[in-house]
């Protein structure tokens, strides 16, 4: 299986290449950071809020765009399809497991998501980013391992609901669920130094911040690196967790495939 993946990777990114189009309107699906930059823009156009003014709010919001887009999966909507359809049968046969199939799938289309990103972020730096980011190379390797461990949440959580399809007709539903709170917890639409008590404390032990939030504040010098490395082994709980729960549920979600003939 190991020999197998770099196979697995060349063939996930000749997919991605293939299917530009399909990968431009992906992309756009992701530009709500744009109109919340506009939004809180004009918001602090009078002065800043809680500390974030402007400039503050741009390079926050571009930075969110870029870690969006680097740490997201679709094995959700993969998966349920093939469950659905019986597809998933003929990769029960194969040696490869198929979580790690889709696994590798999806990071193959890193390069293409990479060369999205890249323009917004010279634009981001054109426009005075560059200023507001953290100088710190210990940071920026840390920087690399939360933007992988915020990938590996998000394809858990996804690969968890899409599991779900062995039982639950409507998983996606689910899904879209889970989506909306991501939204609201996670600093897609907002810095979450902007949210209030008690509700601060409630997001803090959830996910989504340490999918989306964490890696943007590491990014922009908000956190230390002790708090970084803190918000790293909160992560690899979280990893730990959601693997053991996938596993279960998809050991007993096979059992149910092949009872009923998938």
């Amino acid at each position: 299986m190991i020999r197998a993946i770099p196979t697995m990777l060349r063939i996930g990114f000749a997919e991605a290449v293939a299917y530009r189009a399909e990968m431009v309107v992906w992309v756009l699906s992701y530009t709500m950071p744009l109109v919340m930059l506009a939004l809180w823009s004009a918001v602090a156009a009078d002065g800043p809020v809680q500390g974030y003014g402007q400039a503050d709010f741009a390079a926050y919001f571009v930075t969110a765009l870029v870690v969006r887009m680097m740490v997201a999966a679709w094995v959700v909507w993969e998966l349920n399809f093939e469950i659905k359809q019986g597809r998933l049968a003929a990769r029960l046969l194969r040696p490869m497991h198929p979580l790690l199939h889709f696994a590798t799938m999806n990071l193959a289309a890193l390069p293409m998501r990479t060369a999205f990103a890249i323009p917004v972020v010279v634009i981001g730096f054109a426009l005075g980013g560059a200023d507001l980011v953290t100088h710190d190379p210990v940071q920026w390797l840390l920087v690399v391992v939360l933007l992988f461990l915020a990938w590996v949440m998000t394809f858990l959580v996804q690969a968890l609901v899409g599991t779900l399809a062995f039982f639950w007709e409507s998983s996606l539903a689910l899904f879209d669920l889970y989506m909306t709170a991501y939204v609201v917890c996670s600093g897609y639409v907002m810095p979450l130094d902007l949210v209030p008590e008690p509700f601060a404390s409630v997001i803090d032990v959830l996910p989504f911040r340490y999918q989306l939030s964490v890696p943007i504040e590491a990014i922009l010098g908000r956190i230390t690196v002790a708090e970084t490395l803190q918000a790293v082994g909160v992560q690899l709980a979280w990893v730990a967790g959601l693997f053991l729960v996938v596993m279960l549920t998809w050991r007993a979600g096979v059992r149910r495939f092949a009872a009923f003939g998938g």
